[in-house]
């Protein structure tokens, strides 16, 4: 009656060798690290920057724990604050020989201490939010006028092309804010442009305006079409700040919109506060630029003589020197759009640009005259330019065309990644700043552990003096609740903060509970004049579906705050969500699991250890008979 099959039990000893390899690396703690990414935008990592470092410690009479190559970024742990500083300073010196101009971020960092065995297992310790990390902090405020103004002139531009190719002369286009005005000589052409507008340029309203002799068209934006554009100009910020967070390396940044306008962003671990501040605050534009082909350029280009006036000495990617025209060709405001692909005939990684009207009109312009000839896409990051690419023109282009030249599919990707997220799309200013430092970090983790830890204690002295060993092993089923909950959240890489922390604590409350039924149950089943098997089995029978009820209702409320909750609330949710799952686990089946190992393979069994019993006196039974 009483009796697991043997599955069972191994599905119970597997479950908690899983909760405590995965749980194990949380209780290593955080090492000094630095980190070593790319400073620019067209320079990219490789391993073999691995012994290059390695190299420099060695040079620097240090010694790291390891340094290894992690996607993006070259890592190096170290035992104390002291060797990291200097080893980031022998780093930084090395790679870094022009200080105004660096290639390379060297930022301090925190690497896990767990030991290899572990991590080759994937077994990794959840990250840790702001308040219990440190960290900075970073409120934004994004400028939406100008996203409007930005789409108004991008408009005013594809107003002027789609005019002239439908042969409607008008007076003059002139943008006034976030509102384009077209003037007209006569009130029929201004009809037939009316006409055409409504249907081609959906996102303007327009309105009919007198002015003077002449007639005008007052275009203005569509609220849905300008909720719309500010919507996209957010989230391509928040993309963009994604981009750029990922070469400080932080394990789980926070960046999400706040209100309408605003963007937090939240960093934890985070030492460098100036160098965080620095990479969000970057701005990255993007130019194409026509190659100087002269007698002179190419002179200039092998160093026989001096750059002509009105060109640029830039370096391509193969090292070689670039000479281009100073003029623009075109910006990255034109740029909708960059993706990756490869070439219809050759079969070769190329990457497919789509521009504006406005775009269009000039690329098909300047490629017909150019045909032949370079055309070079430049980045610019802090005044610096770098070439993205220099491809040839082959033919007249348009609003779509694409740009190759022996590129790899890794080299067309991240190319790619550049044209299309390089700047953002609105300006944004910090309006708040906080740093929250590594030791208010650390005694906030400790008041959370105490406070977990003791609440613990507490429960498992009440439940062991109240219900004996029904109590141990409730004691016992709460310990595996928290071992899994742990271990999931490692799993799962789920942030933890003191929300969380306190989403544990009432776990662990929540999770008792249901035990506390079970127990009372299994006492009204002897109370009732059950056997004790009889009464173990039908206890936890009776006892579920109470149990399974209360946990629905709660994890209906859970999901909730996780659905429409955001920051430290959706932390709570995820924590309290998980720890309902693992606490139906650990306080049904586990516990069973032991109670059915203790006691169900005692045929004979007279009695159990679960407290006192309370049964009404045989007297008072009679004496309520009487009066009945």
């Amino acid at each position: 009656m009483n009796r697991y099959p043997r599955w069972k039990y191994a599905l119970l000893v597997i479950a908690v060798l899983v909760g405590l390899i995965y749980t194990l690396p949380n209780f290593y703690g955080e090492a000094p690290a630095v980190q070593v990414s790319s400073g620019k935008a067209t320079l990219k990592l490789e391993p073999s920057l691995v012994p290059r470092i390695e190299q420099i410690l060695t040079q620097s009479g240090l010694k790291a724990d390891f340094v290894q190559f992690a996607g993006n970024s070259v890592k190096a742990r170290f035992a104390d604050l002291d060797a990291q500083r200097k080893a980031k300073d022998a780093i930084n010196a090395a790679l870094n020989p022009d200080a105004t101009n660096p290639s390379y971020i060297v930022a301090l960092n925190l690497l896990s201490r767990s030991p290899a065995w572990l991590t080759a297992m994937h077994a990794l310790p959840m990250f840790l939010g702001l308040d219990l990390r440190g960290g900075v902090y970073f409120l934004m405020q994004v400028d939406m006028k100008s996203v409007l103004t930005k789409k108004a002139e991008a408009l005013a531009g594809d107003i002027r092309t789609l005019l002239r190719d439908k042969n409607l002369r008008h007076a003059g286009i002139t943008r006034v804010g976030d509102t384009v005005d077209i003037r007209f000589r006569d009130l029929a052409t201004l009809n037939s442009a009316r006409a055409l507008l409504v249907d081609q340029v959906p996102d303007l309203q327009w309105t009919e305006t007198p002015d003077g002799a002449d007639f005008k068209l007052d275009g203005s934006l569509k609220p849905d079409a300008a909720r719309r554009f500010q919507e996209a100009a957010i989230t391509q910020n928040i993309t963009t700040l994604h981009n750029r967070v990922n070469e400080l390396g932080v394990a789980e940044p926070v960046i999400q919109q706040q209100g309408q306008d605003r963007v937090v962003v939240q960093l934890p671990g985070v030492q460098d506060t100036a160098k965080a501040k620095d990479i969000i605050g970057r701005t990255a534009t993007l130019e194409l630029h026509m190659v100087d082909s002269s007698a002179e350029a190419i002179a200039a280009a092998t160093g026989a003589g001096p750059v002509p006036f009105g060109d640029e000495r830039y370096t391509d990617r193969d090292g070689s020197p670039l000479i281009v025209n100073r003029q623009i060709v075109l910006t990255g405001d034109n740029l909708t759009d960059a993706q990756p692909g490869f070439d219809g005939q050759t079969h070769e990684p190329v990457v497919n640009l789509t521009v504006d009207a406005k775009g269009a009109r000039i690329m098909k312009d300047v490629s017909r005259d150019n045909i032949g000839k370079r055309m070079a896409i430049l980045l610019f990051e802090k005044g610096k330019g770098e070439v993205v690419t220099a491809p040839v023109i082959r033919g007249e282009l348009g609003s779509r065309f694409q740009i190759s030249g022996r590129m790899t599919t890794a080299e067309a990707n991240d190319t790619a990644l550049l044209l299309r997220a390089g700047s953002l799309a609105a300006p944004m200013d910090i309006i708040e700043e906080k740093t929250i430092g590594p030791s208010l970090g650390a005694e906030n983790i400790t008041k959370g552990f105490h406070s977990v830890v003791f609440g613990f204690a507490v429960i498992a002295l009440f439940m062991c003096l109240y219900y004996q060993l029904f109590g141990v092993i409730s004691t016992l089923a709460l310990g595996c609740n928290l071992l899994l909950l742990l271990a999931l959240l490692s799993m799962l890489q789920a942030t933890l903060s003191l929300p969380g922390i306190a989403a544990i604590a009432l776990t662990l409350g929540m999770a008792i509970d249901s035990n506390v039924l079970i127990n009372e149950r299994i006492r009204e089943e002897l109370r009732g004049g059950a056997s004790p098997q009889m009464a173990i089995h039908n206890g936890y029978e009776r006892a579920f579906a109470t149990i399974l009820d209360s946990n629905v209702t709660t994890l209906i409320a859970g999901l909730a705050l996780l659905t429409f909750g955001s920051g430290p609330v959706r932390g709570f949710a995820v924590v309290h969500v998980l720890g309902i799952l693992t606490s139906m686990f650990s306080s049904v089946v586990f516990s069973r699991g032991l109670v059915n190992l203790w006691y169900g393979r005692q045929k004979k069994l007279k009695g159990v250890s679960i407290g006192q019993v309370w049964k009404p006196p045989v007297d008072a039974l009679a004496g309520g008979s009487k009066r009945a």
